[in-house]
């Protein structure tokens, strides 16, 4: 797992940031992890598992479900 900075997830994804951030918000796109007092990354595995499910064309339901067990599995990993 490599942690992205959030230029390379805005690349990555084709989203500009206030829209990355308004997905985080509905719940269609993991949070960051804090690294520092000012400074977030995220998960590699995490934002691929996103693109995946909108490539196979997943609903933003089943979207929504993907991100809460993602996270979920990244705090039981903790």
């Amino acid at each position: 797992m490599i942690l992205l900075k959030l230029k390379q997830v805005v690349e990555l994804v084709g989203r500009c940031r206030t829209s990355l951030y308004a997905d985080i918000a509905d719940g269609t796109f993991p949070p960051p992890v804090k690294w520092g007092v000012r400074s977030s990354h995220w998960p590699s595995d995490e934002v691929e598992a996103v693109v995946r499910a909108r490539i196979a064309g997943k609903s933003e339901a089943k979207i929504k479900v993907l991100v809460i067990d993602l996270v979920a599995a990244r705090q039981l990993a903790a």
